[in-house]
């Protein structure tokens, strides 16, 4: 990804992560195109920092299809997407109640980005170097307790990731995966504050060092991350998983 020329379509950039995104790599040379659902929202943040701006909902399949085809119409050299936007919420399977919360998780998160890549795939191998940003987390690789929906989710993202790689060897379509520990954003209640949560401001410029450094990455770590993407890889998973739930305030609750 070329963080200076690239045209970057980010659906989810109305705040927190997306839009960090969004700003520096507006700041350093990229058209932007910040997609999300609340009109007056994109409006302001188009008129403040000159991003443009398309609403979309991402679990909505005739909004992807319709915003999409705005994006391409107007932009037509967007040869970036970063399908940012994605829900977390906790869940609890030993009631049936839980089946709603899953499906709306599954909708944004897994349906959502696979709509996404198809809208925009036959027209990112038109351009000469293009781009897919994926979003998973650092609970793909270690589970954490109150959100088992969430975690397979982006467990999902990940292999998904990995299979799009190959099948996009030898086109000029990329696919690098942006995996975040825990930030703090407003993705779940209390997280902004919370002190085992990275600041997003530094998270979104180790992101953009890494980005720098290595435009053709596979996987963008920060180094907060690595504790749990690599725990299996370093034999220490079960020891991980204790630390990782013993930690998180929802972990003992019933």
């Amino acid at each position: 990804m070329d963080i200076t020329h690239d045209t970057v379509f980010i659906p989810g950039a109305t705040s927190g992560i997306g839009l960090a995104l969004a700003l520096r790599l507006q700041a350093r040379g990229a058209t932007v195109v910040i997609g999300g659902r609340r009109q007056e929202l994109l409006d302001s943040l188009a008129a403040q920092h000159g991003f443009g701006a398309v609403r979309i909902d991402t679990a909505d399949p005739e909004s992807i299809r319709e915003a999409s085809a705005n994006v391409i119409r107007r932009w037509p050299e967007v040869n970036a997407v970063v399908l940012m936007a994605g829900i977390m919420v906790t869940e609890d399977w030993r009631s049936p109640e839980f089946l709603a919360t899953a499906e709306r998780i599954v909708e944004t998160n897994v349906l959502g980005p696979i709509r996404l890549i198809a809208a925009f795939v036959e027209h990112l191998q038109s351009r000469p170097d293009a781009t897919i940003v994926t979003v998973s987390s650092g609970l793909a690789s270690v589970p954490l307790r109150p959100t088992p929906t969430y975690n397979g989710s982006k467990a999902f993202i990940h292999m998904l990731s990995e299979s799009l790689r190959l099948q996009f060897a030898g086109t000029s379509v990329r696919v690098t995966e942006l995996v975040p520990p825990a930030v703090r954003t407003a993705l779940m209640p209390g997280q902004e504050e919370a002190p085992n949560a990275l600041p997003l401001d530094d998270f979104a410029d180790e992101v953009m060092a890494i980005l720098e450094a290595d435009p053709e990455a596979h996987e963008v770590l920060v180094e907060r991350v690595k504790f749990l993407r690599f725990a299996e890889v370093r034999g220490e998973y079960d020891e991980v998983v204790q630390i990782l739930n013993a930690s998180d305030p929802h972990a003992a609750a019933d």
